[in-house]
């Protein structure tokens, strides 16, 4: 199959998944969509994107294994470590002067930074009075994110990271392993609403203090990054927080000027305006 026709047959099959599923796949970028899309191919046994379509369009039981593919599910708990130390010390501090607080975690996936900063949150005496928002548009993901289970080999990464997140506590503290598995503290999550969201097609739904969308931009086209850049900047508070992934940032953004850089080596923003 020729680049030309598997992207037309590619752009026929998105506009196929947003017209029948109303996932909207059109604004993500290009290449990184075509490399999923082989992938599922190969998994599928599909010659051709419109095998996939046909499946998609005439399979109600097949979108939901699809959309593993077209979303990414690679996070771990404190994910950067740097970016949660920075969190504790430079932004922690100012939010604590609120009374109440509102955090997104924006494309969450399977849950480990929701974790990450229900725990780091707790350790600053600051969980009990915050709301965590956690969105995603894969409920698979979600399911998982809200079970807060993690297989048991993953457990001694995340632990290292906390630690180096400045970490003021055990991880094994939150949570209880058995059969090869560790199963995390509910207590963790009764603060949290896991909820569908895409920001290709949906709008902003309440007040943020902080709001955590980080690897996610870098899998959408200029346009779409801008619309969900735009929708974090309506959801903040006037001098609220936006942290974004190592390879992100606000400066071609049609939003930069709403932001001033708060730790600049960390992808944390501040909106100014």
């Amino acid at each position: 199959m020729s680049d030309r026709t598997f992207d037309i047959e590619m752009g026929l099959l998105v506009d196929a998944i947003y017209l029948r599923w109303h996932f909207d796949f059109r604004g993500y970028a290009q290449a990184s969509l075509r490399r999923r899309l082989k992938a599922a191919m190969g998994r599928f046994s599909c010659t051709s994107l419109s095998q996939l379509q046909d499946k998609v369009l005439h399979q109600p039981d097949f979108f939901p294994a699809l959309l593993d593919y077209l979303t990414v599910q690679v996070s771990e708990m404190f994910r950067d470590p740097g970016y949660f130390l920075a969190l504790r010390r430079e932004v922690v501090p100012l939010l604590r002067t609120y009374p109440s607080l509102k955090v997104w975690v924006a494309g969450c996936s399977t849950g480990e930074e929701v974790y990450s900063l229900a725990i780091l949150l707790r350790e600053e005496g600051l969980l009990e009075r915050t709301l965590i928002y956690a969105t995603d548009i894969n409920p698979q993901a979600l399911q998982q994110a809200e079970a807060g289970v993690y297989e048991l080999d993953r457990i001694a990464g995340f632990t290292l990271n906390h630690q180096r997140a400045g970490g003021k506590s055990s991880l094994s503290d939150y949570y209880t392993a058995a059969y090869g598995r560790a199963v995390f503290d509910k207590s963790l999550r009764r603060n949290v609403v896991f909820s569908d969201h895409s920001l290709a097609t949906d709008s902003v739904f309440a007040e943020m203090q902080l709001v955590s969308c980080r690897n996610v931009l870098i899998y959408f086209d200029r346009p779409l990054q801008d619309r969900a850049l735009g929708l974090f900047r309506d959801a903040l508070c006037r001098k609220g927080f936006l942290g974004l992934g190592s390879k992100e940032s606000l400066r071609f953004s049609s939003c930069a000027h709403a932001f001033t850089e708060f730790v600049r080596e960390e992808r944390i923003y501040q909106k100014s305006l």
